[in-house]
């Protein structure tokens, strides 16, 4: 039977990173994936391929729509969809390419298919070519998490489908119902729109982006609605009939009462769900939580001291530089080093245009654990770089506490604010002041500068407002 120091239960982002820290680490390592290729969740058929569908169908929609604002005077303009997945495709082939490139450098073996554990240092691998069991002194679990279905409406990747079948569809809808207000179905939505579909979106809470601070959800509500995606809050779907060339949905509000909507396709995007059936946690007594989530301590170790678990399975937000993080403080919490995630600090980005991205608390998180602060906001129309992009909707938002003016949360809707955030992250990671972004000299003309005028805010200094 093989021995490994580690053995790791998927090749996501948190499995994988994790495999390269405890080899760097000086342990032998294997990893299990049941995909034929690896990278998980977020490479195959997540983060990236829709990542390249937003930038791909930005372009188209810059080319019909803008290009005159920069005096560029453009010919017919067409779409040629099939080359614009084949785009998406090949990149996620040179990075899932690029993850087993780097297992090989490292030293990690890799064995294809299933794997589930039999006890707390067993792994048994269910592949194509029968099984193979494997000892690990240590075992990570990361198995990632997977769309969740409407009982009433089963995903049939046709009519119906998940995320997965809408970074695929081989035309472009007339009309797309999207299901969920959150980041996949506002992407999704977003990059369907772009191409030509009539795009609708029904979410039962109040609000897009649940998770956001509710200035920058509805900043990014309003900015999307300019841009024709009908948005339909507090809204239920309650029925569903899937008929052969089209989807009748029974739709209710409180505004409107009760509606059908007919559309040809339906994105269901409701939330993810972790991933644990069939990997043994029953057999091995793995503890869980009422959410079916791994019960993990501040080290991410289980029930079971040398049977970690991390990711998607595991609390907090299903983000895959979360995953990452705890990869690696895994790693080195079994190399014996003091591996650590800071919770409180990991970026959320929305990948629509414009963007919406955060870091922190929110104004109400704050205000419900009445903790005092002051708040410095500096708008995007104000700036100069922003306005030679031509794209100047949205604002900063910094939170700092009232009393020491340490940096609470940081909120953004805007261009390009996915890499803004970074800024902030490090800053709060520091423990900085609203002053220290303050103080700190930023380059002219930059959208970063915004940052800086909404530090500046925060004590009520702002120099361009």
């Amino acid at each position: 039977m093989p021995r490994f120091d580690l053995v790791i239960l998927g090749a996501g982002p948190g499995g994988y990173v994790c495999a390269i820290r405890a080899a760097q680490l000086g342990k032998s390592v294997a990893i299990i994936e049941k995909r034929a290729t690896l990278g998980g969740t977020c490479l195959n058929v997540g983060c990236i391929p829709s990542k390249a569908l937003l930038e791909s169908s930005e372009v188209f929609e810059q080319t019909m729509n803008h290009t005159g604002d920069h005096g560029v005077v453009v010919g017919n303009v067409g779409l040629d969809l099939e080359a614009l997945l084949t785009r998406k495709d090949r990149i996620v082939g040179e990075l899932t390419g690029g993850v087993a490139a780097l297992m090989k450098k490292n030293k990690v073996t890799v064995f294809a298919g299933t794997g589930r554990l039999t006890a707390a240092d067993k792994v048994i691998v269910d592949g194509a070519h029968g099984t193979t069991e494997l000892e690990g002194a240590h075992v990570c679990l990361a198995m990632g998490s997977a769309s969740i279905d409407l009982p009433f409406l089963p995903v049939d990747g046709d009519r119906v489908v998940s995320s997965t079948e809408a970074l695929s569809f081989d035309a472009v809808p007339k009309h797309l119902v999207v299901i969920g207000a959150g980041a996949v179905g506002l992407e999704l939505g977003s990059v369907w729109r772009r191409l030509g579909s009539k795009v609708t979106v029904i979410e039962m809470l109040p609000t897009i982006t649940p998770f956001a601070d509710k200035q920058m959800a509805k900043t990014l509500e309003r900015a999307l609605s300019e841009q024709g995606l009908e948005i339909r809050l507090t809204t239920q779907v309650t029925a569903a009939k899937v008929l052969k060339s089209k989807v009748k949905l029974t739709v209710e509000s409180e505004k409107n009462g009760k509606e059908t909507i007919d559309c040809d396709r339906v994105l269901v995007a409701v939330g993810r769900r972790p991933v644990t059936t069939g990997a043994g946690l029953e057999e091995a007594a793995i503890a869980v939580d009422e959410t079916g989530r791994v019960t993990v301590n501040d080290h991410l170790q289980t029930n079971h001291p040398t049977v970690y678990a991390i990711g998607d399975i595991v609390r907090g937000p299903m983000l895959a530089h979360k995953a990452e993080d705890e990869g690696v403080a895994v790693a080195e919490h079994i190399a014996g080093m003091p591996g650590h995630v800071n919770y409180d600090v990991i970026p959320n980005v929305v990948y629509t245009d414009p963007e919406l991205a955060m870091v922190g608390r929110t104004e109400a998180e704050l205000k419900e654990a009445g903790t005092p602060f002051s708040a410095g906001r500096f708008m995007f129309r104000a700036n100069g770089r922003a306005k030679s992009l031509g794209n100047e909707t949205g604002m900063v938002k910094i939170l700092a506490h009232k009393e020491t003016d340490e940096i609470l949360g940081v909120h953004m809707v805007g261009p390009r604010v996915s890499e803004l955030i970074a800024e902030a992250a490090v800053a709060m990671e520091m423990r900085a002041s609203a002053e220290d972004l303050a103080r700190t000299c930023h380059a002219h003309p930059t959208l970063a500068e915004v940052v800086k005028e909404a530090a500046l805010a925060v004590d009520k200094r702002a120099l361009h407002s």
